[in-house]
């Protein structure tokens, strides 16, 4: 708006005080009329909020883990929630692996003599889920904002164990994309919800950990189905696919049970006015009686950054993430998850059915999968130490780079034409597993959490989601086409193409993509608010507490005036 007085400007931050030391921050006994009380409350909430986010930058993970403990515990819980999206995600590419499951759901293949489901019904399935997330998203954007994060999973959970009903006694192909389609409702509330909750419960240096967390809940929940695919690949009655989609109803029922005593995000409440419950939230995702904590200071950060972000734009619909500063914001985050689609990592999910095309026997292509997972869970445990010294911008680039070159081999690799050649396009593969889950995949879920305004999260991360998944529509069939013996059969010269994308996306990154690490969400809206270029994110300093009083006199936190003897102790 432009005739509002600036809220921050960009320069250099004064030292930040040793831990321990108390700032003196008093205010002018001339402002002791009424009029004049709002702007002390101004400075009080200030001084507070400043505390509070000094004390952010100065926490260090060890601090971080005893302070807030319970706020892990329950971010671990809502995330875990997306074990079961990894879980089908892997569970359709490895089913097309099975012969039981081909025999059941497709069609007899003339040219060489075996049951396989059609490229069009594998589209049909792939996309069903990824048609019924889009609904799911929408649902949860507006659920989220008006009855907030933890009763829109709760029932979320509730949908996902009457839907896995439809998947565990669908007789034929038709019902089964029904079934797809309606899991996808919950998945799509779970994969927007998650990483909002881990974002706000938790301070500054836990966010890499918390959010990244939900990527790893992805491999966990692909391992899983490969490894019961394994389990149940040798079987030759129906319960070689049944006992897979029956397993879903191992998650939510635990998950549910627990997340009924989880409190609700701090913020959440502020952005409700609802200060006193939000303190309430405060204290129950804390530890009690920790020095140099303090619950009202961290609420009045909270509340500063909340009141930053109103006055920079006053609406929370889904217009205003195309309005002024957001437009920016949500194009970022946007990209953020289509390059997700388009670095070729689609082919992980395909992973046995790729391999088996190749020519390699079905036992061995899950046991391979297992490795992959496995390796894409000890590559998700790494970049957390990756993340705490390394900025989530260079390492989403790198990570793409590498997948290119990656992609590269793997087509190269398919030239080949014998057994070695298949072997060493499975181990290719599981050194892109590994790197994208080192990289790219958790660091996602980094940035796509800092760079979203705070009031327009959940809405942010509906549409970012939402196009990741209206693409994924696009890039299933691409790959089902690609890889299906009945459609194009490229085989590994299908890794060839989506280098191409995976190229371009780099590009993009390298120019479009900024720094978050290290800042606090104000940090962040002022860095947005005054247009800083994206290379430029991490040398640029800012000051989120250097404000302009109503009356336009310079209110700085140095000052020392006094107010009938009142003293503000930081």
């Amino acid at each position: 708006m432009a005739d509002q007085k600036p809220l921050a400007s960009v320069s250099s931050p004064e030292k930040a005080t040793e831990a321990g030391t108390t700032a003196t921050t008093t205010i002018p006994q001339a402002q002791a009329q009424d009029g004049h009380h709002a702007d002390n409350d101004v400075v009080l909430v200030l001084v507070e909020a400043k505390h509070a986010a000094d004390t952010e930058h100065e926490m260090t993970l060890l601090r971080a883990i005893k302070l807030y403990p319970k706020a892990i515990g329950w971010s671990v819980l809502l995330s875990s929630t997306l074990i079961m999206e990894g879980y089908d995600l892997a569970l359709l590419g490895s089913l097309y692996a099975s012969p039981v499951f081909n025999k059941k759901f497709g069609e007899l293949n003339p040219a060489t003599g075996k049951y396989a489901v059609s490229a069009a019904w594998q589209s049909g399935l792939s996309n069903g889920a990824r048609a019924g997330e889009i609904f799911g998203l929408i649902f949860a954007g507006w659920a989220a904002d008006r009855i907030g994060y933890k009763k829109t999973t709760i029932a979320s959970l509730v949908l996902m164990i009457a839907f896995v009903f439809v998947l565990f006694f669908a007789p034929n192909v038709k019902v089964l994309v029904v079934g797809e389609i309606l899991c996808g409702i919950p998945w799509g509330a779970f994969q927007s919800v998650t990483p909002a909750y881990a974002s706000e419960v938790a301070p500054m240096v836990l966010r890499p950990y918390l959010t990244t967390f939900i990527n790893m809940c992805w491999v966990i929940g692909q391992f899983f189905a490969a490894a019961v695919n394994k389990g149940s690949v040798g079987r030759t009655d129906q319960w070689a696919y049944r006992i897979p989609f029956g397993v879903q109803w191992v998650w939510p029922i635990p998950i549910l049970a627990g997340l009924v005593f989880a409190p609700e995000s701090p913020w959440w409440y502020v952005r409700h006015n609802r200060r006193e419950e939000a303190k309430q939230s405060l204290l129950r995702l804390t530890s009690r009686n920790q020095p140099g904590f303090s619950v009202d200071k961290t609420l009045a950060m909270i509340e500063h950054t909340n009141e930053l972000e109103r006055q920079l734009k006053e609406g929370v619909t889904f217009r205003d993430c195309f309005r002024g500063i957001d437009l920016r914001r949500t194009e970022i985050v946007v990209g953020i998850w289509l390059v997700q689609t388009l670095g070729g990592q689609n082919l992980m999910g395909y992973f046995s059915y790729f391999l088996t095309q190749a020519g390699m026997d079905p036992g061995n292509s899950f046991s391979l999968s297992m490795a992959q997972y496995t390796l894409g869970m000890i590559g998700t445990a790494g970049s957390w130490f990756l993340m705490s010294r390394v900025g989530r911008r260079r390492i989403h680039f790198s990570g793409l780079c590498a997948q290119f070159c990656l992609l590269i081999i793997v087509g190269g690799l398919s030239f080949g034409g014998n057994k070695a050649s298949v072997w060493a396009i499975g181990g290719v593969l599981i050194a892109f597993t590994f790197v994208y889950d080192f990289a790219v995949g958790p660091v996602t879920y980094c940035l796509i959490s800092e760079l979203s305004s705070t009031r327009l999260k959940a809405k942010t991360i509906v549409l970012a989601r939402a196009a990741y998944n209206a693409s994924n529509i696009f890039v299933n069939v691409m790959t089902n086409y690609q890889l299906s013996s009945t459609a194009w059969n490229w085989g590994a010269r299908t890794a060839f193409f989506w280098a191409g994308s995976c190229l371009l996306s780099a590009i993009w990154v390298f120019f479009r993509l900024p720094e978050p690490k290290g800042r606090t969400y104000a940090e962040l809206d002022i860095l947005f608010e005054k247009k800083v270029a994206a290379r430029k994110f991490a040398k640029t300093k800012v000051d989120p507490f250097d404000l302009q009083s109503h009356g336009g006199k310079k209110m700085s936190l140095e000052e020392t005036e006094s107010h009938e003897g009142k003293e503000i102790k930081v």
